[in-house]
């Protein structure tokens, strides 16, 4: 996401590293410039007018920090200007009501039914009780899909053949008060704003039942249009905030830099891939700082305590520390570093990794073709040897070979690697247990363990 307005904006930025100081001159030439990334990433003109003007009169001003170079003075200022473009603070979902209700909005194929189902894992690991309400009487297969999701999410949906959008969800309440669901996610048809029929159902559901959330769930690979669609809804239903589909599809991002401030609402909810586990709270500083390539070592530290089972964790650790770490632990770990999404995704979240959109790409797809051979190879032996890999000889080798339809050479390679990370895994623990509160001691085992990985190599 943004990867063309980020790759744009640290260029920009690098080029004002030589200069002694933010003079007029320079500041014209890096505004022409950001300005330009800007309209290229499909952001309002509005919105591009604003956030230049900003930045301009906090470069010039009093604001100005003396001793700070160039380069640093207009990260800071573009940083903050982003955020403030974001919507300054995160904002979380409101849970008032009694069962809570959260009325998902949106044109047909925005993804409100994808999002709604996501938002029910969401709110589910959050320890809430979700249930999904098929609203959608009108496009064909609309109920059929959201049961399916319902089933795959393992959260209940409520639906009935009745056309009487009202009724349904008057009976969903009833039915979610006897059952102990405390929030119902009503999910929607689709409808252009200016159809004013449709529009009038979503304004005597709002009048009728007052849903503590109105949430407008907009594709962000619509580009300009997403303002319009943002503005008309907000002024005739006062929606409460955003959901932006496909954000992880956007390298450009201007639906995401327009629609909060046209709109003066907040994005509180991201979509970032087709994994139903894949929506997340929007936090507009850690965008800002992705967007400048300072990556988002919160969200990745907050991903990976998602993903990681702490039980399986302790485990895999003892294996470790006795050398016991087989290659059917190795595919677990590898699953679950799926689970964290993309090796390109990973990449955007490291602070100071400074690669290229090319770059980064290249090197997901280079990861993810590796991490599929070597699934295939491991799949491609017994259960034991799984298991066991020192019983690995040639002529199993060159069965597997055989099996899996990867060359011999790069079989051995792999091995040979796979036997010298669980070595250096057992050195690492070693040192753990060796330590103690010693720090002397601490010197001497870093010092020896260094040395042993020098073999290694």
């Amino acid at each position: 996401m943004f990867d063309s307005l980020s790759d744009k904006l640290q260029d920009i930025i690098a080029k004002t590293a030589g200069q002694k100081e933010l003079t007029q001159d320079n500041m014209q030439e890096a505004l022409r410039e950001i300005r330009r990334a800007l309209l290229e990433a499909d952001v309002n003109l509005r919105v591009v007018k604003a956030f230049i003007s900003n930045i301009k009169d906090k470069a010039e001003g009093e604001n100005v920090l003396q001793g700070v170079n160039p380069s640093q003075q207009l990260v800071k200022i573009v940083h903050d200007e982003l955020i403030e473009l974001l919507g300054k603070e995160v904002s979380p979902l409101n849970f008032s009501g009694s069962p809570n209700l959260i009325m998902m909005l949106g044109l047909q194929g925005s993804g409100k039914t994808t999002s709604s189902a996501k938002l029910g894992i969401k709110l589910k690991k959050e320890g809430r009780n979700p249930l999904l309400v098929a609203c959608d009487v009108y496009r064909p297969a609309a109920i059929t899909q959201l049961k399916a999701l319902g089933e795959q999410t393992g959260i209940e949906v409520y639906s009935e053949d009745s056309k009487d959008v009202q009724s349904i969800i008057q009976n969903a309440i009833k039915y979610s008060k006897e059952k102990g669901f405390n929030t119902l996610i009503l999910d929607t048809a689709g409808r252009l704003q200016i159809d004013t029929d449709m529009m009038a159902e979503l304004l005597l559901i709002d009048r009728i039942f007052h849903p503590a959330e109105k949430l407008l769930v907009i594709d962000s690979m619509t580009g300009q249009e997403a303002v319009n669609v943002a503005e008309n809804f907000d002024a005739q239903l006062n929606i409460t905030g955003l959901v932006l589909t496909k954000l992880d599809g956007d390298s450009r991002g201007g639906a995401a830099l327009s629609v909060v401030y046209c709109t003066n609402k907040p994005v509180k909810l991201t979509g970032t891939g087709e994994k139903l586990n894949a929506l997340e709270d929007f936090y507009p500083e850690r965008m800002a700082t992705r967007i400048l390539g300072m990556g988002d070592i919160v969200s990745l530290v907050e991903r990976a305590q998602e993903v990681f089972d702490e039980k399986t964790a302790k485990e895999m650790e003892k294996k470790m520390a006795k050398a016991e770490f087989s290659f059917n632990d190795f595919l677990k770990m590898q699953s679950q570093m799926k689970m964290f999404g993309s090796i390109d995704q990973l990449l955007g979240m490291i602070p100071g990794l400074k690669i290229s959109k090319d770059d980064r790409q290249m090197l997901s797809h280079e990861g993810e073709k590796q991490f599929k051979r070597i699934e295939v190879f491991i799949q491609s032996m017994t259960p034991q040897e799984r298991e066991h890999p020192e019983l690995m000889n040639s002529s199993r080798k060159k069965r597997i070979a055989a099996g899996s339809g990867i060359p011999l050479h790069d079989i051995n390679l792999f091995i040979n690697q796979f036997e010298q990370m669980r070595k250096m895994m057992k050195g690492f623990s070693d040192v753990k247990k060796s330590i103690g509160g010693n720090p002397a001691k601490a010197k001497l085992t870093a010092h020896q363990m260094m040395k042993n990985m020098r073999r290694f190599r």
